[in-house]
């Protein structure tokens, strides 16, 4: 028995469109969650990030359980409360930063221990600790299995050991979630590049029955050539009646292939973090609003969006800002590309739902192309 609903309305090819139904609303997929990390999207207002459209935010846990503590979120009501947001939202688990701060954590068969970022102070992170955060704690909707990431490239030893490892945690994972209603728990693929490391991974998390799967260990060195060869395999050995969620990816292009190859949800800083560096993301691919030649180009990013940051403001004004450092100029460009990747996923279901995504793929890998001659 599963949490929450999952209906496929249409395929296309291995895409697929569809709802998963939790009891605070609808996630449409493919869905992209915009990653607010510390409780909040960079620069925005939750009244912003749900203007553009999106069904669900990401959390996580290590930031989380470190500032304010996950026990004060508690008290104050749980993380939807506390950051004002009534739509569903997924946690990470911190497998992430058991790997990116992997000079200041140790991992062994019980857990992960590590120094806080912040002020040294040591913590200790089990799969139970993490799930008691999540679930408990912070109230998510869909929890994530505590795993180990390791950074591509590495040995085939490596990655077994870590995929291994995480099959066994999210068996622990899955005995601290217990049986619940209104929350969901996702596994971890594993196992880096091979095809034999994935495959038993996925048998491994099937055996033990999640809410959901996702495949990890990608956008970690490996380049997009890379990832597009493991998800031409990767997410079909997956349950094809649960979703299947690409952690951490991407870039537009990596989204529209992985969901040609079957991947239903997505999550990235990129967006909002790109916002605050100059840069907006497009239909043509992304363009840097430092560059000169756009300090006098009346024209908005995009007339035809419903987003006030997309359409009403002109590139000239958008490159007075980034110039000028200011802060409004931060704010707009982080509020245009969380309007235009929720436009790509709408358009994205569009072309499943209509039978056309071959040709939405082919068109928008042609103006990224033709865009890449025209600033070369």
């Amino acid at each position: 028995m599963v949490a929450f609903p999952f209906s496929i309305a249409a395929t296309d090819g291995k895409a697929r469109t569809g709802l998963l139904s939790t009891p605070r609303g609808d996630i449409r997929t493919p869905a992209f969650m915009p990653v607010g990390t510390a409780g909040t999207v960079k620069a925005l207002s939750v009244d912003q990030v749900a203007a553009t459209g999106a069904d669900i935010l990401l959390g996580n846990t290590y930031h989380l359980m470190l500032r304010p503590t996950a026990e004060r979120v508690a008290r104050l009501g749980g993380l939807h409360r506390f950051m004002r947001w009534e739509k569903p939202i997924l946690t990470d688990s911190g497998g992430f930063q058991v790997m990116s701060l992997s000079k200041i954590s140790k991992v062994t068969e019980e857990a992960v221990t590590f120094q806080s970022h912040i002020d040294g102070s040591r913590h200790v992170l089990t799969p139970e600790r993490s799930i008691e955060i999540q679930a408990d704690l912070l109230g998510s909707d869909i929890v994530m299995q505590l795993d180990e990431l390791v950074a591509l490239p590495a040995t085939q030893d490596r990655a077994a050991d870590a995929m291994r490892r995480s099959a066994r945690w999210g068996q622990r994972s899955k005995v601290a979630f217990g049986a619940r209603d209104t929350q969901a728990l996702f596994g971890i693929q594993q196992g880096g590049m091979s095809q034999t490391l994935r495959e038993e991974s996925a048998a491994r998390l099937t055996d033990i029955g999640f809410d959901g799967y996702a495949i990890g260990g990608l956008a970690v060195g490996e380049g997009h050539a890379g990832m597009v060869e493991v998800l031409d395999y990767a997410p079909s050995m997956l349950p094809v009646e649960r979703p299947r969620y690409l952690m951490g990816v991407g870039k537009p292009i990596d989204i529209v292939e992985a969901v040609a190859r079957g991947v239903d949800m997505f999550d990235c800083v990129l967006p909002t973090r790109s916002g605050r560096h100059g840069q907006a993301w497009s239909w043509e691919g992304s363009l840097n609003l430092k560059n000169a030649r756009f300090a006098e180009d009346d024209t908005p990013l995009d007339a035809t969006s419903s987003c006030p940051a997309s359409r009403d403001y002109s590139k000239a004004y958008l490159h007075h800002l980034v110039k000028s450092e200011e802060i409004l100029g931060q704010v707009l460009l982080s509020w245009h590309n969380l309007a235009f990747f929720q436009e790509l996923m709408g358009g994205l279901r569009a072309a499943i739902l209509e039978g056309r995504l071959e040709r939405f793929r082919r068109d928008f890998a042609a103006r990224l192309a033709q865009r890449e001659v025209a600033v070369s």
